[in-house]
């Protein structure tokens, strides 16, 4: 007779950003197996997904996330697994239309509108100029590159090697933009720790967000971003401090659930 222990999992995406979500208030999830995460994201061998997410209890708020990459190594914070462990907190009935978590960056806050999240953002004191690119940090560290067309770029390729060329073993998130029409700029992402080009990143967008207004090429401090996953906002308040009040906002989707083996 198998007395094999599961759990239930959770699929999510945030414009085509997928995660794996867990909740694992009792503590039943083996946290610090690697290997089994990395084997859970594998899109062949496993469940797949970009990023695999714990939801835990936190004394400060509704709940704590815990964010691992598809390497399964666990991983600064993300924007678009924020946006969806809120609407798996929602799903849950741990919260309603507001959320308060913990997450490795501090306290973040949310709201939840027609399926839209909204997330608040750590604040960002700089952003440091080199040539056509720009780099700061939005929770995760980020490269921000601007290029003419992304239409036929080699995302892999070229952010690649500005990931281990430019920044060396831990790498940066490195981005791509080429401007589209006003405040709306088109964003493709090679992500640290998938080790590849994502449909979307949150704290990317979020990034290109603020070093194109930084630039001057943004005029306003609402900014629409294109990714190959979907459409994303960024708002912000900036002054001599640096940018705060910063909000991501965009779609946060229920794929399926399943169980796995703990």
């Amino acid at each position: 007779m198998d007395d094999t222990k599961t759990i239930p999992f959770y699929k999510y995406q945030g414009t085509g950003n997928d995660f794996i979500l867990v909740d694992n208030r009792h503590l039943q999830f083996p946290k610090n197996d690697t290997k089994y995460i990395r084997f859970l994201c594998d899109r062949k061998f496993g469940i797949g997904a970009d990023g695999f997410i714990l939801l835990e209890n936190d004394k400060l708020s509704d709940f704590k996330m815990v964010y691992y990459n598809a390497d399964g190594n666990q991983s600064s914070m993300c924007g678009n697994g924020g946006r969806c462990i809120v609407a798996f907190a929602n799903q849950l009935g741990i919260v309603k239309d507001k959320a308060c978590f913990n997450a490795i960056d501090g306290l973040h806050r949310a709201t939840i509108k027609d399926k839209v999240v909204s997330l608040d953002m750590m604040e960002v004191k700089e952003v440091t100029q080199r040539a056509k690119a720009y780099f700061l940090n939005t929770g995760s560290p980020h490269h921000v590159q601007l290029v003419d067309s992304l239409t036929d770029f080699n995302v892999v390729k070229e952010g690649a090697k500005l990931r281990y060329g430019l920044y060396g073993e831990v790498g940066s998130n490195i981005n791509f933009v080429a401007p589209v029409e006003g405040n709306r700029f088109s964003v493709r992402t090679y992500e640290r720790g998938v080790e590849d080009e994502t449909l979307s990143c949150g704290t990317g967008v979020t990034a290109v967000a603020l070093a194109m207004f930084h630039a001057e090429m943004a005029k306003t401090n609402i900014i629409e971003i294109e990714t190959p996953g979907g459409e994303l906002t960024v708002s912000f308040d900036h002054d001599l401090e640096g940018f705060k009040n910063i909000v991501l906002s965009g779609p946060a989707t229920f794929v399926f659930q399943g169980e796995i083996a703990v």
